[in-house]
Parts: structure tokens; C-alpha cells; sequence
């Protein structure tokens, strides 16, 4: 197939429709759009559509696109992504980008599960508790990153030097990715893109990148997440995602 056809068949699998051609207001800048994103970025590398569409619904939140997040919410769905998955996509996001804005996240992804017809709320995925979230945390943190946060911030004053390391560890490892819905692996791989859209967290996506390698994925399977999340984030922010990384990432 050559490049339109590409686009096509790729918009007809997400979104169920034709690309663009002449219709309305912006058919120029519509067709460049869809060639570049589904007709060349879509064909490159390992990711199928699926996991393509959680990389996307991960970058869209980040940025709080809502409603370029609600259409691709209908697009992960077309894609085989299940609501649960999705909306653990979603929810991981708030450590990193805030509650506010993971709450207008949920609001549009909400709306799209809806109109799709799918019952809400759905399925609880905790697998913790109060009595275990630090434990279970602690055991999903260390064999990828060890006590990193713990040794860095000792100069804290007081309480804190305490109480940062087991924020995150309770927050980030305990309450989000312990969940149900997504593998450790697929988490990682999303926490590097959603970083990296960002911007100005270089030494995250560093770290972030050594874990997703520790959590199994591939060199090739992250550079690939991180420049199809090039699209929605901007080229910017991919160059400086992947020159942050290069020695992780680079072919030996």
C-alpha cells in the first residue's frame, strides 16, 4: 500500500470513517495531519494499533486534550483496548500530571465510554489496601529503581526527608501501579511517554526508561512508543526525550 492508502485503511480501523479529502474547513491541513500520523507514523516499528492507541489516550491526558481524547477513547475501544485498560491508562496519570487534570481526563474519557454505551463505573482493579499499599509499593518500586528517591532527598528538613520517598512509593508504586487492568511492562512504557510529553522532565524520562527496560521492554518498543507520542506531544519534546536517553536506547 502507498502512503494514502495506508491512511485509509488506518482511519477506517480507529475511527471508523474515510480520511479526509476535500471536505470541511481545513482539508489541507486534515490530510497532512492524517498522511503524516496514520499513514507514515502508524506504519513504523513494533506497536500494533492497539498499543498505539494506549500510548496516545496516555499522551492526550497528560496534555488534557479532551477532545481529540475523547475520539481516540472511541479509537482505543475500536482497536480491541477493553474500557478497564483504558481507564488505567487514564488513572496512572495522576501522579505525574495532578489530580485536577486527571479529573478532566476522566470526565471525557467518561463521556466517550457513554456514547459507546458502556456501563459505568467499572470494574474496581485496587489490589491493595491501607494496611498493604506500602509494602505492595515497595515491592513493585525496588527491583526497578531501588531506594534512588529514598537516598536523594536525605537533606530534606524534618518529617520530609521520611515522607517524600513514601509519597511516592505509597502513590505512585502502592495506589496506581499495583492495579489491576494493565502488566507492570505496558505501565512503564506508558510512564515514559506520558513524561516525556511533559516537557522539561528529561530526568524522569531517564529514569523511567532504565525501569521500563527493567520491566521488559524492548529498546526498539520504547523508541517506537516515544515517537509515535511524537505526533500529539510535538517533535520538541520527542528530540529531547530520546537525546536524554541515547546511551539506553542506542543499538550496542
Amino acid at each position: 500500500m502507498d502512503r494514502i492508502e495506508r491512511t485509509e485503511s488506518t482511519m477506517q480501523e480507529l475511527f471508523h470513517q474515510p480520511a479526509v479529502t476535500t471536505e470541511g474547513t481545513d482539508p489541507e491541513f486534515m490530510r497532512i495531519l492524517q498522511r503524516f500520523i496514520f499513514g507514515d507514523i502508524c506504519h513504523i516499528g513494533s506497536l500494533d494499533n492497539r498499543m498505539r492507541e494506549l500510548v496516545t489516550v496516555t499522551v492526550l491526558a497528560t496534555l488534557n486534550t479532551l477532545p481529540q481524547l475523547k475520539a481516540h477513547t472511541q479509537a482505543a475501544l475500536n482497536t480491541g483496548c477493553t474500557p478497564v485498560e483504558i481507564r488505567e491508562a487514564v488513572y496512572q496519570c495522576a501522579p505525574f500530571i495532578g489530580f485536577p487534570k486527571t479529573l478532566n481526563a476522566i470526565g471525557a474519557m467518561n463521556e466517550a465510554f457513554q456514547a459507546a454505551g458502556i456501563t459505568l463505573p467499572l470494574p474496581e482493579q485496587a489490589t491493595v489496601d491501607e494496611e498493604t499499599r506500602q509494602q505492595r509499593g515497595l515491592e513493585l518500586q525496588a527491583p526497578l529503581y531501588g531506594t534512588e528517591i529514598k537516598d536523594r532527598y536525605t537533606w530534606l528538613p524534618g518529617d520530609f526527608a521520611g515522607f517524600v520517598p513514601r509519597m511516592l512509593t505509597e502513590l505512585c508504586f502502592g495506589d496506581y501501579m499495583s492495579r489491576g487492568g494493565l502488566d507492570g511492562e505496558t505501565r512503564e512504557l506508558l510512564t515514559v511517554v506520558l513524561l516525556a510529553a511533559l516537557g522539561g522532565a528529561e530526568v524522569q524520562v531517564r529514569s523511567h526508561v532504565e525501569g521500563a527496560l527493567k520491566a521488559g521492554n524492548s529498546k526498539e518498543r520504547i523508541v517506537c512508543a516515544l515517537v509515535h507520542a511524537g505526533c500529539y506531544m510535538g517533535i520538541p519534546r520527542l528530540f529531547n526525550a530520546l537525546n536524554a536517553c541515547k546511551d539506553l536506547l542506542s543499538e550496542e
